[in-house]
């Protein structure tokens, strides 16, 4: 098999495996937010984003925090607002 589907299922079951998980590590929850390294470090220096450290030092996110915070800000689509925004008669 050629090394790059190799890797491109490899890289499909880790995905699957994070999926499963409750409580991400650093790494994974920049591999399942997309967010970058440098800024998930951001976030949680300055408290921005839900996140744990148990000992002090290595980083944990629970997963559904992580996606109530991506949430976050609902934007509502504009006939949604529309529907709402309808005078009463």
């Amino acid at each position: 098999m050629d090394n790059f589907l190799i890797l491109e299922r490899l890289d499909r079951l880790e995905k699957l495996l994070i999926a499963n998980k409750e409580v991400l590590t650093f790494e994974e929850t920049c591999d399942y937010t997309g967010i970058s390294r440098s800024y998930l470090y951001k976030l949680t220096a300055a408290g921005n984003i839900p996140h744990s450290k148990p000992n002090g030092k290595l980083i944990f996110f629970e997963k559904k925090k992580i996606v109530n915070w991506l949430l976050q800000n609902e934007r509502k689509p504009i006939p949604e607002i529309e529907v709402i925004a309808e005078p009463v008669r």
